[in-house]
């Protein structure tokens, strides 16, 4: 039992012995310790007055007397207003620091027979263009939210629901019948995923054209925009795709299987991976027939040109569409699909989509929609709504050709890694082998630690320079360390020094190592609240203000040059569990530390 519920036991006991009133637990408010302040923990007091009688100061030092006098690891007290602040023994932190050291996997939770079960969507990229920054967020949100939910000892099942087909896809697929000249990734040496993302923006290139000659010729920009032959052959194109035609579909599994391997390459190199991939084209047949059996029980209704919508007026929405005049569905339809399939297949508790704040309609609609339905399982669908990446430059348009591709911007981290490694002289020693391995470390842990401490709602400003520094609230300045954690130790071992398993209990420490082992008896409640918050940033910051103080310690206090035998190997102890905690936190942002920097 942690000493925070061992003291809200005790004040229980103290007020109805000291004023002969019952308390509920629950109703005991504890907080650290502000630092200006002697003490560890701190006991609200003002909740008591109307069962004491007395004022503040009286009433907290009847309760301070109790405890100390109660509680074995309270070795003073002292009385600031209405907060009673309690100095808790060196030898408890010592034990708690022992008992961290001694557990397998510190700070997670098991994965135990009738866990919750948990999917989580992330990725869903679309096949007329390689992934971007925008989706570098996506991924390695829901990838951390993954590793954070396995910690908290739920079943998780991590999936991808790949968006291959619709009138998107037929730009890219026109385009290149029209203006690729036969063109391959083997042929050009791109990127399948770049080659098609290519055309994507080509098509848009020659659409505008067209706008402009029927403008030109008289006809109203709006209806130029529907009337531009090459959209209304990509619109034939998707029918025909829809219905099967042979050399349509030929096309598209072609152009398809050059966009996914281009992805794979993609994931690999940003270090997630899925248990499951869906993909549209197949689970949109599910949603259209679902679709037709809620027309046909008179859940949804038909309009005279055909099209398929639901009536949610009576939820405080719109009228939505789900089959188009031409019974082509919509995004929706096969989200409709898509849920079908996997709360059948795996009978899950919750599904957590993990996908950008534009979409929060959207998914507010699909679970309405659902329940309208039928489906009983509709308030089991959750999305972790987050914020647009953006860069110093501004916004990015994919069919402008104005994103940042993920590759690219992946590549110059490594690049602007290897940079300032060798600026700084830290990879003496090193061979080229061992030193790119540690630039991709550096350079992905600077990227998704920028990415990840940033509260998902929230936008933020990408900086690549900025993410890449050595120096504070950055991934390379937690790797290097942890890194020096590892230096530390092992020194130690090489001068001789022993490095128990524990360190002894009757020892003098100072506030800060007492800090520092509060702040590791910490770790299992932030990895237990980012779970509830599906919050990587929580994890970030934690580990952050972890290693902030860690470096604070180690300017101040020797740890191989210290003399005491006992006090010595109690800093290594210390370091090397901090270390194990540094690595653990890391690893649920999907970041990997080196061991030397």
């Amino acid at each position: 039992m942690s000493i925070e519920n061992i003291i809200k036991g005790k004040v229980v006991e103290a007020v109805s012995s000291c004023y002969g009133q019952g308390i509920e637990e629950k109703t005991v408010q504890i907080q650290k310790t502000r630092r200006e302040f002697e003490g560890d923990l701190t006991v609200v007091v003002f909740p008591f007055l109307r069962f004491s009688k007395k004022s503040p100061e009286e009433t907290a030092n009847d309760l301070g007397q109790f405890l100390s006098e109660n509680i074995e690891a309270v070795s003073a007290f002292n009385v600031v207003k209405g907060f009673l602040n309690l100095v808790i023994d060196n030898s408890y932190w010592i034990s708690v620091l022992n008992d961290a050291v001694k557990t397998e996997n510190y700070g997670f939770t098991a994965l135990a027979e009738g866990a919750k079960k948990v999917m989580i969507e992330y990725s869903s990229p679309n096949t007329n263009k390689p992934l971007h920054l925008g989706h570098i967020r996506n991924n390695l949100l829901g990838y951390s939210v993954a590793q954070i939910l396995k910690a908290n000892g739920y079943e998780v099942i991590k999936v991808n629901l790949v968006n291959d087909r619709g009138i998107h896809i037929c730009k890219s697929m026109l385009a290149w019948l029209r203006f690729g000249e036969g063109e391959t990734p083997e042929s050009t040496g791109m990127k399948g995923d770049h080659l098609v993302g290519k055309y994507y923006v080509k098509f848009d290139q020659e659409y505008k054209k067209e706008i402009e000659a029927l403008v030109a010729n008289g006809m109203d920009a709006d209806e130029a925009k529907k009337q531009a032959p090459l959209l209304l052959e990509a619109q034939e194109m998707l029918r025909k795709w829809e219905a099967g035609d042979e050399e349509t579909v030929a096309l598209w599994r072609k152009m398809n299987d050059w966009v996914l391997a281009g992805f794979d390459i993609t994931y690999k190199k940003m270090g997630v991976d899925f248990d499951k991939v869906y993909f549209e084209s197949n689970t949109y047949k599910q949603g259209k027939a679902i679709v037709e059996k809620g027309l046909a029980d008179g859940v949804l209704y038909q309009k005279d040109t055909g099209s398929v919508w639901a009536n949610l007026e009576a939820d405080g929405l719109d009228h939505k569409l789900l089959l188009r005049d031409d019974g082509t569905s919509v995004y929706m339809t096969q989200d409709i699909g898509t849920a079908f399939e996997r709360f059948d297949e795996f009978n899950i508790d919750e599904h957590i989509y993990v996908v950008g704040n534009e979409q929060n309609y959207h998914f507010q609609v699909l679970s309405l929609i659902m329940g309208k339905l039928g489906y009983e399982w509709h308030d089991k669908i959750q999305h972790l709504s987050y914020g647009m990446v953006e860069l110093p430059e501004g916004k990015m348009k994919s069919r402008e050709g104005t994103v940042v591709d993920a590759d690219d911007l992946m590549q110059e981290m490594v690049n602007t890694a290897r940079d300032t490694s060798k600026e700084l002289g830290k990879l003496e020693g090193y061979s080229e082998e061992e030193a790119e391995e540690v630039f991709e470390k550096v350079a992905m842990g600077a990227l998704k630690y920028f990415i990840l401490k940033v509260d998902p709602k929230k936008n933020m400003m990408f900086n690549p320079k900025e993410s890449i520094d050595f120096n504070g609230n950055t991934g390379p300045f937690i790797q290097y360390t942890y890194a020096r954690i590892q230096s530390v130790v092992r020194k130690a071992i090489d001068a001789g020094f022993e490095v128990p398993e524990t360190a002894v209990s009757n020892l003098k420490i100072s506030e800060k190592e007492s800090f520092l082992i509060q702040m590791v008896a910490n770790y299992p409640t932030v990895v237990k609240e980012a779970g509830k918050e599906t919050s990587p940033a929580q994890i970030s910051n934690y580990v952050y203000d972890l290693v902030k103080e860690y470096n604070q310690f180690y300017h101040d206090h020797p740890i191989a040059k210290e003399e005491n035998t006992d006090l010595r190997a109690f800093r290594l102890v210390l370091s090397k569990q901090i270390g194990e905690i540094i690595k653990s936190g890391m690893s649920l942002l999907g970041i990997g530390v080196p061991e030397r920097m």
